[in-house]
């Protein structure tokens, strides 16, 4: 049985910014359905290689295949067209705003335009909204809460929300529980796994190896701009995992020199 085609296939990415070599050749696949674990330490690329994937950087050298079939992204619009979506670390959201308002932030819901005027469907962005996190199973009290108020595992909840809401088939989380307490990690690690169930692919960049084990199928790990390892992840075997990934990030293992 030959291999499936991934969703995503990035062949031979490179990046520099003055004369500093970002990426160097880097290679990277996600399946349908899978969680992927990216990984390394301050400045290994991780960051630079998912806005590219985005759209908001553009590679100096370097193939982008989605489903096969090759794409050139020259904003995030496009990147977002093709059903990719990224939630920050800083969550990227409006804290004045309320829930309802954040979701569709950009992509609001209109009853009537007339040249610069707009009038926007506040009831049905609210009611779609509301159905969101229902779905979601989020926990919030209504969508008309400010997201100034909010918690952090919440303000997290809806940035993926938002991801979800306009039928992203990729979806990518930098950092997504970093500064959260214990219980605000669960809730975001559940909505992971909720979304892993519905058949999102998803790519998370983290520094908490914890968090990869718990809900990840595969992890790559990056070093200098350069990918050194990648690995399945294996349920039983958390000491070896981390013992080889820590391994990858340090520079003590490179599979791929």
């Amino acid at each position: 049985m030959s291999d499936p085609i991934p969703i995503v296939k990035m062949c031979n990415i490179h990046k520099k910014f003055g004369a500093v070599q970002a990426l160097r050749g880097v290679d990277l696949t996600l399946y349908k359905n899978e969680v992927l674990g990216l990984v390394g330490d301050n400045a290994a690329g991780k960051s630079t290689l998912m806005k590219i994937l985005t759209g908001a950087y553009l590679p100096d050298q370097g193939e982008i295949f989605i489903d096969g079939q090759p794409v050139y992204f020259l904003e995030p619009e496009d990147s977002r067209r093709m059903g990719i979506e990224m939630v920050y670390q800083d969550f990227a959201l409006a804290n004045n705003l309320d829930i309802s308002s954040n979701i569709f932030l950009g992509r609001e819901e209109l009853l009537f335009k007339f040249g610069p005027l707009k009038i926007m469907n506040k009831p049905l962005m609210e009611s779609r909204a509301k159905r969101l996190m229902q779905h979601l199973k989020i926990d919030i009290a209504s969508v008309r809460a400010r997201v100034e108020n909010l918690s952090g595992g919440q303000r997290q909840a809806v940035a993926i929300g938002r991801a979800t809401a306009f039928n992203a088939k990729i979806i990518i989380m930098d950092e997504p529980t970093a500064a959260m307490s214990i219980a605000a990690i669960d809730e975001v690690i559940a909505l992971i796994k909720r979304l892993k169930a519905e058949g999102a692919s998803i790519i998370i960049i983290s520094h908490r190896l914890e968090d990869i084990f718990e809900v990840g199928d595969r992890v790559i790990a990056l070093r200098q701009g350069r990918k050194v390892g990648e690995m399945f992840i294996h349920q039983p075997d958390i000491h070896h995992f981390r013992t080889d990934v820590v391994a990858y990030i340090t520079g003590a293992r490179n599979d791929f020199e």
